[in-house]
């Protein structure tokens, strides 16, 4: 795969689609890599016309590494946060810096600006990006996210316990059967979510691409000494979809219906059963409401 250099890092990016085709640029969320964002996703979009753009985050996947700083103490910032300190100084950076390499990688393919689209943390950054960076956004795609007021509904215990407990052993097999079993916790109804085999074979795959750990502490650090930004969402213009699920245990659609309500005339869509995963049997429905927001944007 290419790499871009950016804002001083390198990259780790691809795009599928037609060169003509409106960009549209994928952000992945906490710990993942950019292959998450699956084939089928994107032929989806690139079918539709646009040229579809997903890099690595800093910190994961095969994109820069800042191994050269110690991951923090995940339980010493959120108490310093709860204490009303500033913890950007105690953090390697937080996701204003990941929003800024979102812009920089914009700027460096020379798109000059794309329709942005972020799962999760991903959403976060994609948020702080439209904010801080305006000019590289046309339109904006929050997915399963939150606008980072503190006052809304926390994740489930379950929920909680799923993302930090870290797998019994460094090992591919322990990393994805932790995978799986918190798939079963976060992850859509039964009805709808992938298989274990499925997501077996995906988080296999990421394993043998990349597996960065202490990355992935940065990165959830990075989340937690992130300064609040709701209070600026009502200052975006910019042509938004919000896309949530119903069934989401880790950030509740409340989260996401926050965000809609922040944001002046956007779209705000919830999707029965869905959970706090991509799975693909809403793929095809995921693409619908996307292309036809874009459409009507352009």
């Amino acid at each position: 795969m290419p790499r871009v250099t950016a804002g001083g890092l390198q990259f780790e990016y691809d795009e599928i689609g037609p060169e003509s085709g409106e960009p549209i640029v994928l952000v992945m969320g906490f710990s993942a890599q950019m292959t998450r964002w699956t084939d089928l996703f994107r032929e989806g979009l690139a079918a539709a016309g646009y040229r579809v753009f997903r890099f690595d985050n800093r910190d994961i996947g095969l994109s820069h590494s800042f191994d050269d700083h110690a991951p923090p103490n995940p339980a010493e910032v959120m108490k310093g946060v709860l204490a009303g300190q500033d913890m950007r100084e105690h953090v390697p950076y937080v996701l204003d810096d990941m929003a800024a390499d979102t812009a920089a990688v914009i700027e460096a393919l020379g798109l000059g600006s794309a329709h942005v689209l972020g799962a999760s943390m991903g959403g976060m950054i994609v948020q702080l990006l439209a904010l801080n960076h305006p000019e590289r956004v046309r339109s904006l795609i929050p997915v399963m996210t939150t606008s980072g007021d503190p006052g809304l509904p926390p994740a489930t215990p379950e929920a909680i316990q799923a993302l930090t407990t870290p797998p019994a052993s460094p090992s591919k097999e322990d990393v994805v059967t932790a995978a799986v079993q918190s798939s079963r916790v976060i992850g859509s109804h039964d009805t709808i979510r992938n298989s274990a085999e499925e997501v077996a074979r995906g988080v296999a795959a990421d394993y043998d691409r990349s597996y960065r750990p202490m990355g992935v502490a940065r990165q959830y650090c990075a989340i937690l000494a992130q300064p609040r930004w709701h209070d600026r969402l009502s200052e975006l213009t910019v042509p938004t979809l919000v896309l949530h699920g119903a069934q989401d245990p880790l950030i509740p659609p409340d989260c996401g219906r926050d965000i809609a309500r922040r944001i002046p005339k956007a779209d705000y869509i919830e999707i029965e059963h869905w959970g706090h995963d991509v799975p693909i049997a809403l793929v095809g429905r995921l693409v619908e409401e996307i292309t036809g927001f874009l459409a009507r944007v352009d």
